[in-house]
């Protein structure tokens, strides 16, 4: 069948990027246009020699100019098509989140093949952040279709919430916008409100006025797994945001938790969570600065023997990954100085402009500093519902450590 899309030509790195799997397509890549098109649009992308590398979403406004859909030329971009691609999405979070399928991630981008669209699922709400301007012109069409695709795996929706407030729609040419989709069944007001459950622990989630979707779903399994070294313990759970792993340890037996957040609404969150799961009289909320908390611990007693260091992502772009590595380096050398001998440490970082290797070589240099050594039990990453897609490092993000200080 004859394509009628316009025709973008890019250079030989381009197409050696495409053809390692990565989807973008940077403006100063694109050497000639063929054809007419409107940004949001759909193109094809070929190589200087005229080979078809990919239809992806155009826009002349974006850094990205391209952001490919599809690599298979049979592909025609109607009802049909996105329908597969959603129900491909659902199928894998429900084979892959079992229980865990009613509070997970629907939607991660270029990850399920839907370029700057993230969709979250709490029960019976979904939230949506739209950050390309291709996703933009289709979200309510997709947030139709997960709506009765879910039905069809016997799951309600009630609500489609839009979170779309991010600096990013700038680069875009979009402004921001957060607010309900009006899509045909679902309501457009509520309180904003939903109660989740995740490894047996309750959370009320705020997802009109709470951070991002309103709730941190990557670091589900990864809070399983913290959990299983705090019975017993007292524990510090730094940048708690909600408390989800101070709950976690609290619930899984810990003597002590003391839960910290900058934060006053997070903790005034974190505090509703606790009482929503009897825990409200097992954990100490204490508002401050984590820096500052962990320089004035040092030198005195021994209060902790479990840190947990769950900070936001100290860098959003290269330009500033140095100071992130200081960042790091700094509350990790402070927490490991104020553990005893056999104390533990769990410890992450959610910023993919901070690699793997660089994060270990950051923890590796804090503990030559701190004076003590490591002793690895777990190195981790986010939940498979936040999936890794090899050729795409964006995708690659979180990290998640547990350590023996020894």
């Amino acid at each position: 069948m004859e394509r009628d899309y316009a025709k973008l030509t890019v250079t030989g790195k381009a197409e050696r990027s495409l053809r390692r799997g990565h989807p973008w397509v940077y403006g100063e890549e694109v050497t000639a246009v063929e054809g007419a098109y409107e940004n949001g649009d759909i193109v094809d992308v070929v190589s200087a020699r005229g080979r078809w590398l990919g239809a992806g979403l155009v826009n002349d406004n974006s850094k990205i100019r391209v952001r490919l859909l599809s690599r298979n030329t049979n592909d025609r971009f109607d009802e049909a098509f996105f329908r597969r691609r959603v129900a491909y999405a659902l199928q894998y979070r429900a084979a892959v989140m079992g229980a865990d399928f009613s509070a997970c991630r629907l939607i991660f981008g270029e990850a399920d093949q839907f370029p700057g669209l993230t969709v979250d699922r709490f029960e019976d709400v979904l939230v949506a952040e739209v950050l390309s301007l291709g996703m933009e012109r289709r979200k309510e069409l997709i947030c139709r279709l997960l709506k009765e695709e879910l039905e069809k795996l016997g799951a309600s929706v009630r609500v489609v919430y839009e979170r779309s407030d991010s600096s990013l729609r700038a680069k875009e040419g979009l402004e921001s916008f957060c607010g309900f989709l009006s899509l045909p069944g679902l309501a457009t007001e509520t309180d904003g409100h939903v109660i989740i459950t995740e490894n047996g622990i309750r959370y009320d989630v705020d997802y009109i006025r709470g951070q991002k979707t309103g709730f941190f779903l990557d670091q589900k399994y990864n809070r399983q797994a913290a959990a299983r070294l705090a019975g017993g313990r007292r524990v510090l759970d730094c940048f708690t945001h909600t408390g989800a792993f101070a709950l976690n340890a609290a619930a899984a037996g810990a003597s002590q938790v003391t839960a910290v957040d900058v934060s006053a609404e997070a903790l005034k969150q974190a505090r509703r969570n606790a009482a929503l799961n009897g825990l409200e009289d097992r954990v100490e909320f204490r508002q401050a600065d984590v820096f500052r908390l962990l320089t004035e611990a040092a030198g005195g007693p021994r209060l902790w023997d479990y840190i947990i260091l769950d900070p936001p992502a100290f860098t959003k772009s290269g330009a500033t990954a140095d100071a992130a590595y200081r960042g790091y380096k700094e509350i990790n050398r402070r927490a490991m100085q104020l553990l005893p001998r056999g104390g533990y440490l769990a410890t992450c970082s959610c910023s993919h402009f901070m690699p793997a290797e660089r994060f270990e070589r950051m923890l590796a240099e804090a503990a030559s500093d701190a004076d003590v050594s490591l002793r690895q039990i777990e190195a981790r990453q986010q939940a498979p519902d936040h999936p890794i897609l090899w050729g795409v490092p964006e995708t690659d993000y979180l990290k998640f450590y547990l350590f023996q200080v020894v």
